[in-house]
């Protein structure tokens, strides 16, 4: 049995587990005590062998240490004797360098001189090539050689670079500007002919001329020049065509004069709005021939020359679109059709005050604008392969006919909107007179509502015609307009609201206590007061429910100017968003924009040719109007931010004033039956002797307070229609009753507090009028108890002061009940009582 060596190395050896598994091994007929003396056997066998090879390899090694000494030490004196020599030439390379030094010094200086000889000698040949050239150049120009010509010339330019400035030469200089100009005017007819006629290898030849004497912008302007002149053909059909019909019209209408018949057909006059797709379809078709012969003739130029093209035509006939573009925004309206006259005339005022800028002037525009943007969106197609800038000034060119109109848009729309807040009716259609107040009162209420709806339909059609024409460049002017339009239209609110009242009667009722006050004429005051008692029950409830109705008007104003703004607002935000992404690249940076990256490659910053809207061409081309722009957007980002600030709070102080007017309305009838009150004779009436003993005041309360009691009670179904109107669910049934209950208990303050000023103004009380008085003072604390109203303090004192007997007055006054007693009006009381308390 072989006897495997291997676990007794490992670490983690085990002798047990080992013997255990040498036990397991053994065969089935050996017995366990011979097996393991067999395994003892073998391990003595195996370490002695062990033993005896670790010895023999110790001894071996023994004999081989001083060998490897003696090898070790040779190797260091070699070691030392290499680092000698090593020294020893780093120090003849030092040597070496220092002496080098100067022979290379030495010979950079003999390669200068070399370097400016073989300069000179360069410039003496080009002076000599120069004065060679310049006494055969007439004989290459009479050959007729043009290639030969230009190679001539541009070989004299650059002898002349390399001469520089001197003064033999001076003449030259000049001759050879004069034989470019020369040379340029010999290839003009042959370009000409050549762009003309198509020719597409004489074209690239002429080309090749222009571009070897530096004259690339003939080539420019002679391409232009050539194709100019049919896109200007196309320009002028209109006004051959408004002239053929025009004469067409006059022949007909000498006809229909000259002959019996009454009735001759006119020949329809072509507008300028109908004709301008057919001219940009042409002149689109015209570009795309143009654009894929250049690609054959010019592939260096190409991407450049056709946008040149359109540039310089746009520049030509832009006088003349801007003139037809005014003329065709009069044409849609009649009373600037007569006078042949446009949008622009309105604004410079050459027009009479009474012709206005209406809706459809805009409109006309802005449909001319959309046919405009369907061509720019087509050539932006077309030039996607030119460079950004390029593309860019193409398109402001294709534009450039309605910067006129754009930069006058504030002004345009302000008129508009002007106009039609002007022609808002607010009043009602029937003329105030006795028994009519009511009627024109609920007339004059329901059109103030419809008039709502209609201005913010007008404020929306002014924001949807911002961002169609000026694609929101103009936000800042539409915002200012929308502003002020606002403030003009609630002012009409508030002057109408004014008129109400003298309607509600409560500017009568006003103007007698302020005569009281002023201490006028009573007569005049008491006048007044009965004046506004002619008003029958029926018309007075009449007016309160048509006051009441003013208050939906409030909410409406207050409600949808709210859902405007905010919808001003969303509209901005996406405004700002998409103009700083198509303007600076980012919607996170407007401090710079980019065209060309640092490294000078075009930076589609723009996210994508898309960006290029009419908007963004303009601000990219007016940064200043771009950064006021863009702050008034950032604004947005506050929500406390009011996008019409003043209307806002004309509208809440148009809310406010709705709700002076109907408290005014709804206390009305509670100040006319409390009118003069305090100076009732009834309170210093005295008992009249009789022999009877029998009551002498009267047991009910008068008849002041029970017409105010009544109309109190009355006020909740009053209320009741208007807070019904109000709610829409049940959050709308909370908000209702709010309302009502809010309302109810305004007119019973009120009505209480003129109350208590009449009694504070009674100057003196009998017993009887206390009595009496007593019992009008319950009966108007059982009413405010009936509204669920708590009977205030002042109000509880005065009753219980003059329901108690004078002479117990001083008792109750100094009483420990005092403590629950207004202590002020109960002096008073004891006062106009003459109840002395000292």
């Amino acid at each position: 049995m072989m006897l495997d060596l291997g676990p007794f190395s490992d670490e983690k050896f085990d002798p047990k587990r080992w013997i255990n598994s040498a036990c397991q091994a053994r065969h089935p007929q050996d017995s366990l005590e011979k097996h393991l003396v067999d395994l003892e056997m073998k391990l003595q066998m195996t370490s002695e062998e062990i033993a005896a090879s670790l010895e023999e390899q110790s001894a071996a090694a023994l004999l081989r240490v001083p060998r490897a000494t003696r090898d070790i030490v040779r190797l260091r004196d070699d070691a030392v004797s290499l680092r000698h020599s090593v020294s020893g030439i780093l120090q003849k390379l030092k040597k070496a360098e220092g002496s080098s030094a100067e022979s290379i010094a030495a010979l950079a200086k003999v390669d200068t001189v070399k370097q400016r000889m073989e300069a000179a000698y360069e410039t003496l040949q080009d002076a000599a090539g120069l004065t060679q050239l310049s006494s055969t150049v007439e004989d290459v120009f009479a050959s007729g050689d043009l290639p030969r010509a230009a190679d001539t010339l541009a070989n004299m330019r650059h002898c002349l670079s390399a001469v520089g400035e001197v003064a033999e030469f001076a003449n030259v200089r000049k001759q050879l500007e004069v034989l470019e100009d020369r040379l340029d005017n010999m290839v003009q007819p042959r370009l000409t002919d050549a762009l003309s006629n198509r020719k597409v290898e004489v074209a690239q030849d002429l080309r090749g001329i222009l571009i070897r004497i530096g004259r690339f912008k003939s080539l420019e302007l002679q391409y232009t020049k050539v194709h100019m002149k049919p896109i200007k053909k196309i320009w002028e059909d209109f006004d051959s065509k408004q002239r053929a019909s025009k004469m067409a019209n006059d022949k007909n209408e000498t006809e229909r004069l000259s002959s019996s018949t009454n009735f001759q057909q006119s020949v329809r006059t072509v507008s300028f709005t109908s004709w301008l797709p057919s001219f940009y379809d042409e002149l689109l078709l015209y570009l795309e021939q143009e654009w894929k012969w250049c690609m054959v003739a010019f592939p260096d130029d190409y991407k450049s020359l056709v946008p040149k093209l359109l540039v310089e035509t746009m520049a030509a006939v832009g006088a003349s679109f801007v003139s037809r573009i005014n003329f065709a925004t009069g044409d849609v309206v009649p009373e600037t059709k007569a006078f042949s006259k446009g949008l622009l005339d309105i604004l410079s005022g050459d027009m009479p005050k009474a012709i206005k800028i209406q809706p459809k002037h805009l409109e006309a525009l802005i449909e001319l604008h959309n046919i405009t943007g369907i061509f720019a969106r087509n050539i932006q197609h077309l030039f996607s392969e030119s460079d950004l800038r390029v593309l860019m000034d193409t398109l402001k060119a294709v534009y450039l006919p309605y910067e006129s109109f754009k930069q006058k848009y504030g002004q345009v729309e302000r008129a508009i909107l002007t106009n039609e807040i002007s022609a808002v009716d607010l009043r009602g259609a029937v003329a105030r007179g006795v028994g009519a107040q009511g009627v024109e009162l609920s007339e004059t209420v329901r059109r103030m509502e419809e008039s709502i709806a209609q201005v913010i339909v007008v404020l929306e059609a002014a924001v949807e015609r911002c961002i169609s024409f000026t694609g929101g460049s103009e936000a800042d002017e539409l915002i200012l307009a929308l502003d002020d339009i606002m403030l003009q239209y609630i002012s009409s609110l508030l002057e109408t609201l004014k008129s109400l009242r003298t309607v509600c009667g409560v500017d009568l009722a006003g103007e007698g206590g302020l005569k009281k006050e002023m201490g006028l004429d009573k007569k005049e005051a008491t006048q007044s007061a009965r004046k506004v008692e002619t008003i029958s029950n029926e018309e007075e409830w009449s007016i309160v429910q048509g006051a009441l109705q003013i208050l939906t008007v409030a909410d409406c104003l207050t409600s949808r100017s709210s859902v405007f703004e905010a919808s001003l607002r969303a509209t901005l935000a996406r405004l700002g968003t998409s103009l700083s992404v198509a303007v600076f690249g980012s919607s996170l940076d407007h401090n710079q924009s980019h065209v060309v990256s640092d490294d000078g490659n075009e930076e589609r910053s723009l996210v994508g040719r898309a960006a290029f809207d009419v908007a963004a061409i303009r601000l990219i081309e007016v940064p200043e109007k771009a950064r006021k722009l863009f702050n008034l957007l950032d604004q947005l980002k506050d929500p406390r931010f009011h996008a019409l600030p003043r209307a806002s709070q004309r509208v809440a102080a148009f809310a406010d004033t709705v709700n002076e007017l109907v408290y005014d309305v709804l206390i009305s009838k509670v100040r006319q039956r409390l009118y003069d009150v305090s100076r009732l004779p009834v309170w210093s009436s005295v008992e009249e002797p009789s022999a009877f003993p029998l009551p002498t005041f009267s047991s009910y309360p008068q008849p002041y307070v029970t017409s105010i009691g009544e109309y109190l009670l009355t006020l909740p179904q009053q209320l009741e229609p208007l807070a019904e109107g109000i709610s829409s669910g049940d959050a709308g049934n909370d908000e209702a009753q709010f309302f009502a209950t809010e309302w109810m208990f305004k007119v019973a303050e009120g009505a209480t507090a003129l109350f208590m000023e009449q009694l504070r103004g009674i100057q003196y009380m009998t017993d009887r009028g206390a009595q009496q008085l007593s019992v009008d003072i319950e009966y108007l604390s059982n009413v405010l108890s009936a509204l669920s109203m708590p009977v205030p303090a002042v109000l509880a004192t005065f009753q219980t002061c003059f329901s108690t007997p004078r002479d117990q007055l001083k008792d109750l006054v100094k009483s420990d009940a005092a403590n629950q007693l207004d202590l002020p009006t109960a002096n008073l009381v004891c006062k106009m009582r003459r109840v002395s308390l000292d």
